[in-house]
Order: structure tokens, then C-alpha cells, then sequence
């Protein structure tokens, strides 16, 4: 598979076994997303084939499932159990007949669909459905709220809690712990360990897939590769196997110098017979690849000093939509001051980042930023005005008096090659989309970075990158991430978001108590 001059894969092949539980790990814009779509039949390869046993159920976690307007949360869980619903409605249609014919015949059937509804657990649904809104954080969304004005993370977990109503025999999951906190990713690892079906995983959580996988699939360099066993046993195996290249390289490039100094020494002379065969030779030598031709990313966001010593007071923010999420937050951030938010998702992180920045509507209290204050804002949503334009053209857009060169320059150096600057921002994986987005602060000023769950997507090597760029940047920073490990030795301080939540605390400790037994 490959899309203009970038070739993903090349004669790649793997086979999921039953019971097997598959992590699909690689850096970025290597062609995981892309391989879930070819599996699930979004995309057709270019050569080769995708295979599934008969009848063989499979679930997919489509981030970005058409759900229909006006659609509820409650009606939306219920469409997991459709078949059910219909098979109940058939058999009350039956006995209806039977109350008026007497047809034995029609009372036989209707207590075989009864039999196999009982069997499923057909009248025990909604205590599940309760089940599963529990276990994935979101117990605080009203059951009658309509989807399309949910979050985008709210979105995602009602999705995944689709999936894991309707119990397939294969479940296809995309970065599934990008909107969970960590209760509710300890429901998720413990719902997948108990699961006796397959599972294909994408994620960048390495934690999360050395607890529910035990083989590992690795794209790179154009192949997939299979490692058997859990997930540091098949790191071992990569790294292993990539020093065999490396040594395998080495000796070939030796082999290789050692024919064009041969062939340079004596092409025109009496052995040019011999010089002569030795470029035939190489000319069809299979060259091994070296196992480093992962593009690697690195940032870096202009400061614009400032002098002044209190960055931002927030002082008695009341924060909310129809009514207040949090308690009144005050805090300040001094100068070049960096603070992280914490607390589970949907307590209202995002929210009150929006009410300190204008985007909402505060309901009491203020938001002040020092007057010469100049703010690089990261939003979590991929969203874009158009999806059909191409990062060349985004920015563009935005910086008209910008050149291409210095663009594609700043995207390559954000780890987006010349190939994706030039696609259709739509067709890019999430990690793309969002190395597109840092690249845009890269291109004014700051002397203050607000990052919104900026790691969502990324591969651990740009996650590292991106942090040490925070962490070199003069200014202030507010940053928001459910990856703790991320802002550990970054921030100064840290904001417990999840203290200030407005809804009871005991009803916040049993939701997260249920969520982990």
C-alpha cells in the first residue's frame, strides 16, 4: 500500500491467530491507521489480500462513525442490541397471532426466540448498558443529551462503549485511551483481558499494551513485522533484529565501497573486464536497508520576551456551560512559570482553559493576562475548516506572505514529510494532523504556550521531543495532559482540576470505585 511517492508497505504480511491480543505499534504517518482501514475494507490495497474466517464478527472503534443528528446517548447504545430488538418485536408479533389463532405453531416459535433473547441476556441490556457508561467515565452525561453536542472525547468513549456492548469476536481499536483517564483505561485493560475473542490495538500507550497484549505487530521501513509475547519482550525482539540489520547493512556498505574503489582503479585498464563485472554486480545486488530511516521530529517555538512579572491571574473564574462545573478558581502564573492541569476526563480541564483564554463565556469572576502577553494556544480537536486542503495550503492560508520553502521546512522538521505536506490534511493520521498543528505555533512568536492534551496521537519519540521544546521554551506554559509522566519534571506546579469539580464527592469516589472493581 502507498499513496503518491510514499510506499507504507511492501509484500507485508502477518496473521491474527484466534484468542491473540495484538498490539500494532510504529511511529507516526507509517501506516497504522491505514492498515486498520484496509482490514475493515475503508481502503483497498494496492496488491494482496485481507482474509477473515466465516462468520467471524468484527467491531471497529471508528472515532468518526455518522451518527444521526439529534441522536441520544441512551438511543445510541441501544443500536448495539438492534438484532435483539427486532427478534423481541417478531416474537410479541407471534404471540399476538397466537392470541388470536390459537396456532400452536406460532407459540413453538416464539419460544425459540425467547429461548435464544434469554440466552444473550436480552432482558438484562440496560443493566449493562449502566454497566459499561459506568466503567468508561460517563456516568455525568445526561442518557437523553444529544450526541452532536457532546465533547470530542465524550464522543469517543460512547463509541467504545458501542463496541463493547455489541461483543464481537474481533475487536479493532484506533488510540482508544486517548480520552479515558486512568480509571477509567484500568476498566478498559481489565474488560480486554477478560475478553476471549481477538483484539488489534493501535496505540502509543506503551503501558496500556504491555498490560492486554501478548504479540505485537511493528510497521517500519515498508514491512510488518510479528514479535510473539508481551510487549517488552517484543521491544527486545525489534531491537535485537534491528542490530542483525545494522551489522547486515554494515558489511554490505564495506562490500559495496570496496567494488567502487575497485571499479574506479581499474576501469580503463587491463582488468576492466573485471571492473566491468564488478558493476554488473552491483547493479543487481539486493541492498539491505538501515534500520534508522524514520523521520524523527523536533520543535521549537519563538519566544517574544516580556517583562512583566504576573503572566495571568485567574481570579474567581466560574467556569460552566448551563450551569458551573467547577468551584471559583483563582491561581496565578509568575514569570516564566510552567503549570500542569490534572484531573479524569470531563471534569472540565478543557472548559476552563477555553474561560481563561475568551473562547467561552466565564460565569463569574476574571482571566487576566499581563498586557504584553502574546499566547500560542494547542486545542485537542482535530478540526478543520476544510479537510480536502493540505497542510502547504492551511498554512498558507493563515501566513499568506509565507513562501512554500520556509513551510515545507518547518513541517519536515515537525516530522511531516514532502509526500503528507502535500495531501489532503483528511486523508492524514491523527499523529499527522497533529504535528501539523504544532508546527503552526512554530510560526509566531510567544512568550506563553496553552497546550490542550497535546500528546493525543503521538509516537513516544515526538512525545519526547515535544516536551523537551517545552521545557527549552523561555515563557510560561499551561499544559493539559492525562499522561502524568509527560508533565512530570516540566511544570512547577500543578492545578488538581478534579478538587474544584462541583459534582459531590462521593458520587465522583464511587463512580471511579466502580469503575475499578
Amino acid at each position: 500500500m502507498g499513496f503518491a511517492d510514499k510506499k507504507l508497505y511492501d509484500e507485508a504480511s502477518f496473521t491474527l491467530n484466534k484468542g491473540e491480543h495484538m498490539g500494532i505499534v510504529g511511529q507516526n504517518g507509517v501506516g497504522k491507521s491505514t492498515l486498520i482501514k484496509i482490514i475493515t475494507g475503508v481502503e483497498l490495497p494496492i496488491s494482496g489480500s485481507v482474509r477473515w474466517q466465516n462468520n467471524v464478527s468484527v467491531g471497529y472503534l471508528d472515532q468518526y462513525a455518522d451518527i444521526p443528528e439529534g441522536m441520544t446517548l441512551i438511543e445510541f447504545l441501544h443500536t448495539a442490541y438492534k438484532g435483539l430488538y427486532q427478534k423481541a418485536d417478531h416474537m410479541q408479533k407471534l404471540y399476538d397471532e397466537y392470541a388470536e389463532s390459537f396456532d400452536d405453531k406460532l407459540l413453538e416459535q416464539a419460544g425459540r426466540i425467547q429461548e435464544e433473547l434469554e440466552a444473550k441476556n436480552f432482558y438484562d441490556i440496560e443493566t449493562e448498558i449502566e454497566r459499561v457508561i459506568t466503567g468508561l467515565g460517563l456516568d455525568d452525561v445526561k442518557r437523553d443529551q444529544a450526541i452532536a453536542n457532546m465533547s470530542g472525547g465524550q464522543r469517543s468513549k460512547i463509541i467504545l462503549a458501542k463496541l463493547i456492548l455489541e461483543d464481537p469476536d474481533v475487536i479493532l481499536l484506533d488510540e482508544p485511551t486517548n480520552y479515558l483517564d486512568t480509571a477509567h483505561i484500568s476498566w478498559l485493560e481489565e474488560y480486554l483481558n477478560n475478553f476471549r475473542g481477538a483484539v488489534m490495538v493501535i496505540s502509543h500507550d506503551y503501558d496500556f499494551l504491555e498490560k492486554v497484549t501478548n504479540c505485537i505487530v511493528n510497521i517500519a521501513f515498508g514491512k510488518i513485522t510479528k514479535y510473539r509475547g508481551d510487549f517488552q519482550s517484543a521491544m527486545r525482539q525489534r531491537a535485537e533484529r534491528e542490530k542483525a540489520q545494522q551489522r547486515e547493512y554494515d558489511k554490505q556498505q564495506v562490500e559495496i565501497e570496496k567494488a567502487k574503489a575497485f571499479i574506479r582503479k581499474n576501469k580503463a585498464g587491463s582488468r576492466s573486464t573485471m571492473a566491468k563485472s564488478r558493476e554488473k554486480m552491483l547493479s543487481h545486488m539486493e541492498l539491505v536497508d538501515p534500520p534508522s530511516t524514520n523521520i524523527h521530529a523536533s520543535f521549537n517555538f519563538p519566544y517574544e520576551d516580556t517583562g512583566s512579572q504576573n503572566a495571568l491571574v485567574v481570579d474567581e473564574l466560574s467556569v460552566g456551560y448551563d450551569k458551573p462545573l467547577l468551584k471559583p478558581v483563582s491561581f496565578s502564573v509568575n514569570t516564566d512559570e510552567k503549570v500542569g492541569f490534572q484531573g479524569f476526563n470531563g471534569v472540565g480541564k478543557s472548559t476552563l482553559i477555553k474561560s481563561i483564554l475568551g473562547i467561552l463565556e466565564p460565569k463569574g469572576g476574571k482571566a487576566t493576562f499581563s498586557p504584553s502577553a502574546k499566547v500560542s494556544y494547542f486545542s485537542q480537536d482535530l478540526v478543520w475548516s476544510n479537510d480536502k486542503e493540505t497542510p502547504l495550503q492551511i498554512i498558507q492560508n493563515k501566513y499568506p506572505k509565507l513562501e512554500q520553502k520556509p513551510i515545507r521546512t518547518k513541517l519536515a522538521k515537525c516530522g511531516l514529510d514532502s509526500a503528507n505536506a502535500s495531501k489532503p490534511i483528511g486523508e492524514l493520521s491523527g499523529g499527522e494532523q497533529t504535528k501539523v498543528k504544532l508546527a503552526m505555533l512554530e510560526f509566531t512568536p510567544s512568550n506563553f504556550l496553552i497546550m490542550d492534551e497535546p500528546t493525543n496521537h503521538l509516537d513516544d519519540e515526538t512525545k519526547e521531543s515535544l516536551k523537551q521544546a517545552i521545557n527549552n521554551f523561555p515563557g510560561n506554559a499551561i499544559i493539559v495532559s492525562h499522561e502524568t509522566s509527560f508533565y512530570n519534571g516540566l511544570v512547577d506546579k500543578v492545578l488538581d482540576v478534579e478538587k474544584l469539580s462541583l459534582r459531590d464527592k462521593d458520587e465522583i469516589e464511587k463512580a471511579q470505585g466502580q469503575s475499578n472493581s
